[in-house]
């Protein structure tokens, strides 16, 4: 469910003179249908829009909440949210560049259907006359023959058309190759279009560039079969300035559920955000006002070693994600954490997630600290450790070793959780058995 605090904190900047201009200043607006039309469409009586999600892994991540933020951004508009998570499109998954999904079981996508449904409707309204509402696409189309499909959808389709797709003219071109499921994820998701245009008045969907090709194929099926003109909104991919993708590192993505990715370690995926980065971050992922992220552009430019903008951030997105509290928990850790608070206050699942962030070991109440320093890597060698302990620069828990020979023992107890240190910034995790 929802937070009614959080989504009451938020609304649209008054500065714009609507949405659409809102929305292309946050530079949420790569491509789009004819977007004169688009800006009166927005600008007047409310309509409904959908976007879809595939319940092809158990938790949305920070791609599908650029799509999310979007969708609230409209909804306090006064337009009508569709929440669709695609229970039968997950089946399938959209064509990824290089090669075929592993397709999950029909349990498992069902599991994950209710998970994401979840998630979405934390991020928009349930209430008032525009109420989002969930939508599962295998409510029509589990009952749909192959032949009806083929008879009803498939002949509007030129394959021509859909050859020249991005996602599968990538994988015809790689030698994978494509079966002839993942070249239908197109009609599927346009089908979907043309049902919530039909069901709902559905008359604009929203989803990330890289999905235009999905996005145009419900436009125009509905152009078609309904002789009618509905939108897409097809929003930038969000990449670092250096060109790398947003939101992965190592091939792990930053989950928004907590058991997937902890609250500390999103707080500081976005405090570690680059200058260069940080004030599109901010459009995109936050409602601060277009006035507060020009100050904040600017503490950038006078004082970036401040890092507000990074802070405010890192803030208000894991807030928005996690609620005020977890957040609250996290800035305690982190400065917890680099000397500026109280590690015993500290929550304790707060704190064990932060030290599996940093360099951490396991170890018993009978081990040497200078074995812990090396086993952590914050040294190369006991003798390096022992040189570190006799210049005063090692401490557990914010209090110094004196001692070479000193173990665990007195310090901390069977399960604790302790931070070692070697000098001011250099950290790591001892877990106590």
């Amino acid at each position: 469910m929802s937070d009614p605090e959080i989504l009451a904190t938020q609304q649209n900047d008054a500065s714009f003179e609507d949405v659409w201009e809102e929305l292309n200043w946050r530079g949420l607006v790569h491509v789009s249908t004819d977007r004169a039309a688009l800006k009166e469409l927005l600008a007047g009586e409310p309509i409904t829009y959908y976007c879809g999600f595939d319940p092809t892994a158990p938790s949305l991540h920070l791609g599908n909440l650029v799509q999310l933020l979007t969708m609230r951004r409209l909804q306090l508009a006064g337009h009508r949210p569709l929440g669709l998570v695609g229970g039968s499109t997950g089946l399938i998954g959209d064509p990824r560049p290089t090669a075929e999904r592993t397709l999950n079981t029909k349990e498992t996508v069902a599991e994950w259907v209710g998970r994401l449904q979840g998630q979405v409707s934390r991020f928009l309204s349930g209430e008032g006359e525009n109420a989002v509402r969930l939508v599962n696409n295998l409510d029509w189309t589990a009952g749909l023959s192959a032949i009806d499909f083929l008879r009803d959808v498939g002949k509007h389709y030129r394959v021509g058309t859909m050859l020249k797709k991005d996602a599968v003219a990538s994988r015809l071109n790689s030698d994978a190759g494509i079966s002839y499921t993942e070249f239908s994820y197109q009609i599927l998701q346009g089908f979907d279009y043309l049902e919530l245009y039909r069901q709902y008045g559905c008359v604009l969907q929203t989803g990330g560039s890289d999905q235009w090709g999905n996005l145009t194929s419900g436009t125009d099926l509905i152009h078609r079969v309904e002789g009618a003109s509905v939108h897409a909104i097809g929003t930038p991919l969000i990449t670092n300035s250096d060109g790398t993708k947003f939101g992965k590192s190592e091939g792990n993505a930053i989950w928004l559920d907590a058991s997937m990715c902890s609250p500390y370690r999103f707080y500081q995926f976005w405090l570690n955000t680059d200058d260069a980065d940080v004030v599109q971050r901010l459009k995109v992922f936050t409602f601060l006002s277009r006035e507060r992220i020009d100050e904040l552009a600017e503490s950038v430019e006078r004082e970036p070693f401040r890092r507000a903008a990074q802070r405010e951030l890192a803030e208000q997105v894991t807030t928005l994600v996690h609620g005020a509290e977890a957040t609250a928990a996290v800035i305690a850790a982190s400065q917890a954490l680099f000397g500026q608070g109280d590690l015993e206050g500290l929550d304790r699942a707060t704190l064990a997630s932060a030290l599996e962030e940093l360099p951490n070991t396991r170890a018993s109440v009978d081990a040497p600290i200078v074995q812990l320093l090396v086993d952590t890597g914050l040294v190369k060698s006991q003798s390096e450790g022992r040189r570190a302990i006799q210049q005063g620069g090692v401490s557990l828990d914010n209090r110094r070793i004196d001692d070479e020979s000193q173990t665990l023992a007195g310090l901390v107890e069977p399960g604790a959780l302790a931070v070692l240190r070697r000098g001011k910034k250099t950290l790591a995790g001892v877990f106590v058995e």
